[in-house]
C-alpha cells in the first residue's frame, strides 16, 4: 500500500512541477484601478494551447477555460453555480510585455448578445 502511494505522490508532484500557471485580472471599460483585483484569476495550463482555471467576479467566482492560437485565443467563463444563462464567451490577444508579463485585450459576449471590450493583464510563471 506504501508503494502505491508513493507512486501517486510522485506522479502527481512530477505533474505539477512541469506544469505552468498563469494569473489573470480583467478590467473593463467600467472599471478603475481600485477594481483590479475584483476580476483576479488563476489558471493552469493543462497544453501550450489549452487553459483551465477559476477567476473571481465581484463577489462570486467564474470557472473559465481558453483555447489559444497561437497569440490569439477564444474563451469560454461560466458562473459555478452552473447557471447556463450568465454563459459567455470571448476573443482576444496575448501580448508580450515584459518578461512573463502579458497585456491580453479582448471582447466578450454574454447570454443576450451584448458585447464587453476589456483589457486583461496575465502574469504566467
Amino acid at each position: 500500500m506504501k508503494k502505491i502511494f508513493f507512486t501517486i505522490a510522485l506522479a502527481f508532484t512530477t505533474w505539477m512541477a512541469s506544469a505552468q500557471y498563469m494569473v489573470i485580472t480583467t478590467m473593463n471599460e467600467n472599471s478603475d484601478m481600485e477594481n483590479l483585483t475584483d476580476n483576479i484569476g488563476f489558471g493552469y495550463e493543462m497544453t501550450d494551447d489549452v487553459v483551465l482555471g477559476v477567476q473571481r467576479n465581484g463577489e462570486n467566482y467564474d470557472l473559465f477555460g481558453r483555447y489559444a492560437f497561437g497569440d490569439a485565443y477564444v474563451s469560454g467563463h461560466i458562473p459555478t453555480d452552473m447557471n447556463m444563462d450568465s454563459l459567455s464567451f470571448g476573443i482576444g490577444y496575448s501580448v508580450k510585455f515584459w518578461n512573463n508579463l502579458y497585456l491580453e485585450p479582448n471582447y466578450s459576449f454574454d447570454g443576450d448578445g451584448n458585447g464587453n471590450f476589456n483589457l486583461g493583464v496575465a502574469c504566467r510563471f
